[in-house]
């Protein structure tokens, strides 16, 4: 018990991990907005087939609100529109994250209860994470926040911190350990609702007939709503031995997969759980769907593996020549100056014509006594 509890209020757990989470969402939902763009008025708009005099109805009887409800003005909608386009920016970069986290869910949640029959599932997901979201610490890491913090410690050097008063240092402690805690729960929370959403998935699927005999996926390649390339839909179709495989390979993942999280199985079974969205993505024409997931199993990977990322970037542009070492690199960082042959000076360390005489046979004149 002391151990969990020592997890839960040390450190902060996962940050790298709510940093994808925080890029990935942004990103996804800033390219769903640009995507709609053109038909914006027809989804969210005043134009709507959904009146928002029917929203507001909905919302009577369900309790959700929009903002987009405020007001039928269509020059108020556009600047709605615009707004959550900079703010799914904004969170995505890390700009002001405690804010934008707050402003992106009530941005993400105003336009699904605006037209929430006209959405699919990825945008649920999007929802729920975007609210879970605001409780964690995601601009700690990979985001403008994160670099204006870094050089402020740069600029401050080795300034000694003012002293502050008993009353002070306390409140500091005590927020940082709620901060850490609110931040921990989040990331646990978030991790549950995957966790919740895979099993429920799986425990679905095998109640149904066609997922026991491995028909799922035919038929559901032969509906005309989720073809967007029929012509890949029927090629993939041919191959009944493929699909049956896919389907019960998908239900056996769905259905396992709480129970692999805490081992190095969860690697492969995140591989093809990733293989098997970006399937659905393709196949099926449920892109945000998608992406949405392969973001949310980002949460399951440790810190360790996106530090190790760089390192692997690095290494690679070294290979193929993409990037080299700084000509000032420290010394012991890996970098070797050229070197001559053994007796003959270098051209960086060759003697100066005064000084041939005295300076030692190394040829190293700054040696010289």
């Amino acid at each position: 018990m002391g151990a969990l509890w020592a997890l839960l209020t040390e450190r902060p757990v996962s940050l790298y991990a709510a940093s994808v989470l925080r890029i990935g969402y942004g990103l996804l939902y800033l390219v769903f907005l640009l995507r709609e763009f053109p038909h914006r008025d027809e989804i969210w708009g005043p134009g709507s087939p959904w009146t928002p005099a029917l929203a507001q109805q909905l919302f009577d009887q369900t309790g959700w609100n929009s903002i987009l409800t405020l007001s039928d003005s269509r020059a108020y909608f556009e600047l709605c529109y615009v707004l959550a386009l900079v703010t799914s920016a904004l969170f995505m970069l890390g700009w002001r994250t405690r804010a934008m986290s707050v402003l992106f869910a009530v941005v993400v949640a105003s336009f699904h209860a605006r037209s929430i029959f006209m959405t699919d599932g990825g945008d649920n997901l999007i929802l729920l994470m975007a609210l879970y979201l605001v409780l964690t610490a995601c601009g700690r890491r990979w985001s403008l926040d994160a670099r204006r913090n870094r050089l402020k410690a740069a600029r401050a050097g080795d300034t000694p911190e003012p002293v502050k008063s008993f009353s002070a240092q306390q409140l500091a402690d005590a927020r940082a350990t709620l901060t850490t805690v609110v931040h921990n729960c989040g990331i646990l929370v978030i991790a549950a609702q995957v966790c919740f959403l895979y099993g429920s998935a799986g425990l679905y699927k095998i109640q149904g007939t066609t997922w026991g005999n491995g028909t799922a996926l035919h038929y559901a390649l032969h509906l005309e709503l989720f073809q967007p390339w029929p012509a890949l839909s029927h090629l993939v179709a041919e191959y009944p031995m493929v699909i049956a495989i896919a389907s019960y390979v998908t239900v056996l993942l769905q259905v396992a997969f709480p129970f692999v999280l805490f081992g190095k199985l969860k690697y492969p079974v995140l591989a093809v759980l990733l293989g098997m969205h970006v399937g659905i993505a393709v196949l099926l024409g449920l892109p945000l769907f998608s992406g949405a997931m392969i973001v949310a199993d980002a949460v399951f990977l440790p810190d360790r593996f996106y530090t190790f990322l760089p390192r692997l970037w690095r290494r690679a542009g070294q290979r193929t020549g993409m990037w080299r070492p700084a000509p000032n690199q420290a010394a012991g960082s890996g970098f070797v100056p050229p070197q001559g042959r053994p007796g003959v000076p270098s051209s960086t360390h060759r003697a100066v014509p005064a000084q041939k005489d005295t300076a030692p046979a190394t040829g190293l004149a700054s040696e010289q006594s």
